[in-house]
């Protein structure tokens, strides 16, 4: 995830937010509007017609409240995506930075008995032996130029798209037409 990506989904969060705090000072006018037109309604009217404006006005306050708990609900959805998306970028960021640092050990031609070397092979082992030996490796004595690793490297980023796309179904609101 890119930093424009995250900037994207911090703004997310936030115009969510906005929304949301919009949308219950809209649903309070409104409700305070009916309820005032219903009192003023029922002064006006006889008995029976201010019972069921009294009625309308305990349905429209209810269809109110559960549309504001399905909002809170969808905001809620919304940050937990965000918040795991945010952990997701962090474990492709350490994946692609391991591939990295194996590529560039290779490609320097770093001494395979060297404790550091041993290490970042030994971590990044398991996310590159899927893709070793696709290609062909050109060297050059101890200089290896690994196509494979460019490929896995690649893999991981279609494969953190696709994950992230996910997320960003799953925050962004659903909105009817």
């Amino acid at each position: 995830m890119s930093i424009t990506e995250g900037i994207e989904t911090n703004s997310v969060l936030l115009d969510e937010e906005r929304r949301q705090a919009s949308h219950q000072e809209v649903k309070a006018s409104i409700d305070d509007d009916v309820n005032a037109r219903v009192k003023q309604e029922s002064a006006r009217v006889e008995p029976k017609e201010a019972a069921e404006a009294a009625g309308v006005a305990r349905e429209l306050k209810q269809r109110s409240m559960r549309e504001a708990a399905s909002t809170e609900r969808e905001v809620g959805r919304g940050r937990a995506a965000a918040r795991i998306s945010q952990v997701v970028d962090y474990c492709f960021y350490v994946i692609y930075g391991l591939i990295a640092l194996q590529f560039a050990l290779k490609l320097m031609g770093a001494r395979p008995g060297n404790g550091f070397v041993q290490f970042v092979a030994v971590l990044s082992g398991p996310l590159l032996a899927p893709f070793e030996r696709i290609v062909p490796t050109p060297s050059s004595g101890a200089f290896q130029f690994q196509i494979s690793y460019l490929l896995a490297l690649v893999v991981y980023i279609l494969i953190h798209f696709a994950i992230n796309g996910v997320f960003r179904l799953i925050a962004h609101r659903k909105v009817t037409v």
